[in-house]
């Protein structure tokens, strides 16, 4: 399976395409989609669009994942960030790629181990679940992440659909039987 992941940005949108095999993940290719910051918004929409369909033509992708953006102190920029996450989720899409979205705790939870990792860390572990992955910038190891993330939960969603994969199978039978609770009587 082939998976595109996306870290959405007006002034650049991060992307990812790894191949996922049950567990095993290869990197495929990285890179940024870069929009004037001189043009109008309408236009910077407009050179993301079209750069992100350049890199869902060269790679088709089976499935799409794009990083939830959290909200700003400053309206205007969380809007016009809202706009840029939804040419991300639009343009895979626009392909009848199935798009998935996650939440940044979510996407370093599958790939750190914990929900509050930084970008050091993030970037560390692609390094590690990625072999000789060559990151061309931090919000395209974002966006790998997101694609690591979203392999992994449907890979998991699968071996549960096919009532393979049972996490808490293994920690029932392993678990000694309980003891009945035992009545405590106070004496007054």
């Amino acid at each position: 399976m082939r998976v595109l992941g996306l870290d959405p940005g007006l002034r650049q949108t991060g992307w990812g395409v790894i191949d996922a095999e049950g567990n095993h993940l290869k990197h495929v290719a990285n890179g940024i989609v870069v929009s004037d910051g001189k043009a109008d918004l309408a236009q910077r929409l407009l050179q993301l669009h079209r750069g992100l369909a350049d890199v869902v033509a060269a790679y088709r992708p089976d499935t799409a994942a794009v990083e939830v953006t959290l909200a700003n102190k400053n309206p205007s920029s969380t809007l016009k960030l809202g706009m840029a996450r939804g040419i991300a989720l639009l343009t895979p899409a626009l392909q009848d790629i199935a798009v998935a979205e996650y939440l940044p705790m979510i996407v370093k939870k599958a790939v750190v181990g914990t929900g509050h990792a930084d970008k050091d860390q993030v970037a560390m572990m692609i390094g590690r679940l990625l072999p000789g992955c060559s990151v061309a910038a931090p919000d395209a190891a974002d966006a790998l992440a997101v694609a690591i993330c979203h392999a992994h939960h449907v890979s998991t969603s699968r071996q549960w659909a096919a009532g393979v994969a049972d996490p808490l199978a293994a920690s029932r039978a392993k678990a000694p039987a309980k003891a009945p609770a035992k009545a405590i009587r106070s004496r007054a």
